[in-house]
């Protein structure tokens, strides 16, 4: 995409920057109210991702929170005044109230959604605590690593609802421990960051936030040196052999293939292979 073009990132509720290799950092910036969502940050977070899915000079992105927290979850506050608390009109029925409510959940979802569709590979940085909509969020993320003090709960069964937004859905699969995931899931208990390492709900854990940052940041600057087309076609056909059985997966990346193996980037990485040389790729 050409730079004159290039998507807008001024956002609000987010610090967003992009790196001359072209790594994004995208902070959730809303440390006076503990990075609750509230509606203007989960529409600006799937604004962001949406818009880094169609920009070539994006490669890999690292999610992370201002603060002394991730997140402690729905902003419920704003919740109370909204869908979820407002009391019934009772001169609207329930079929028409349920309708409007499931085209809420379903906005919300495809914003959180925004991560996992975008093509490039996202890394969550974890510290304090995850809560809520927080695990939704990791969940649809590539890559997680955490911080020592980060500690995991599943909230929503503390509110009287079950997980809307996506923890039900990704979550059995990033960890692929069934009894764990409905032990966390039924109970809401606090999971610490050595206990989310163990399940493999993170893939590192560091002795702070600072640290874990930068180890995602060095990640993340190894993945955007790589060919985009390889990148962005491993993370695309990962989440659909996830989702559909083998043989499925086997033909749709056969299919995915005969397009991306005709980009320059092959023969590039391998004649530097060769030489024993790094090889440079253009931006998608």
């Amino acid at each position: 995409m050409a730079a004159d073009t290039a998507p807008s990132y001024d956002f609000g509720l987010l610090r967003v920057g992009l790196s001359a290799d072209g790594v994004a950092h995208v902070e959730i910036n809303r440390p006076e109210a503990l990075n609750a969502f509230s509606s203007q940050v989960w529409q600006e977070l799937g604004a962001c991702f949406g818009r880094f899915k169609s920009d070539g000079r994006v490669r890999c992105v690292v999610l992370s929170a201002a603060g002394r927290m991730f997140t402690a979850g729905l902003d419920l506050k704003e919740a109370a005044t909204g869908p979820l608390g407002a009391a019934p009109d009772p001169a609207v029925d329930v079929a028409r109230r349920g309708y409007y409510h499931r085209l809420a959940i379903l906005e919300f979802q495809d914003a959180i959604s925004a991560i996992e569709t975008c093509d490039k590979p996202v890394i969550a940085v974890v510290h304090g605590a995850c809560l809520g909509i927080g695990i939704d969020v990791i969940s649809a993320c590539d890559i997680r690593v955490a911080a020592e003090d980060a500690f995991f709960v599943v909230k929503e069964v503390d509110i009287g609802m079950a997980a809307d937004i996506g923890t039900l859905q990704r979550l059995p699969k990033v960890v692929g421990n069934d009894s764990w995931v409905r032990d966390v899931c039924y109970t809401a208990r606090r999971v610490p960051a050595k206990e989310a390492l163990l399940v493999g709900l993170v893939s590192r854990v560091l002795p702070d936030k600072a640290e874990a940052l930068a180890a995602a940041q060095a990640t993340a600057a190894s993945i955007a040196a790589k060919s985009p087309v390889a990148v962005v076609s491993t993370k695309h056909l990962l989440n659909y052999s996830r989702d559909h059985s083998v043989r499925e997966g086997l033909e749709y990346t056969a299919l995915w293939n005969t397009l991306a193996h005709n980009s320059h980037d092959m023969a590039a990485a391998v004649m530097a292979s060769l030489q024993k040389k790094r090889a440079h790729f253009p931006n998608l």
